[in-house]
C-alpha cells in the first residue's frame, strides 16, 4: 500500500482517479495536492486541471 506524502502523491493520484472516471475523487486528491503546493499559480494550475465544486466538509 502506498502512501500519499507530497503534492506530487496526490497530483498522481488525482490523474489516476479522473482516468478511471473517479471525478469526485480526483477533485479531492487534486485539492489537498493544491493546497500542499508552496506556489499559488501552480496550486490555481491544478485546481483548473480537476474542475468542479469543492466537496471538502469543515469539521
Amino acid at each position: 500500500m502506498s502512501r500519499l506524502t507530497t503534492a506530487a502523491d496526490y497530483l498522481e493520484a488525482a490523474r489516476q482517479m479522473a482516468v478511471t472516471g473517479r471525478t469526485s475523487l480526483a477533485r479531492l486528491l487534486a485539492e489537498e495536492a493544491a493546497d500542499r503546493t508552496s506556489d499559488t499559480s501552480q496550486a490555481a494550475r491544478i485546481l483548473s486541471d480537476f474542475p468542479g465544486p469543492s466537496l471538502r466538509r469543515e469539521d
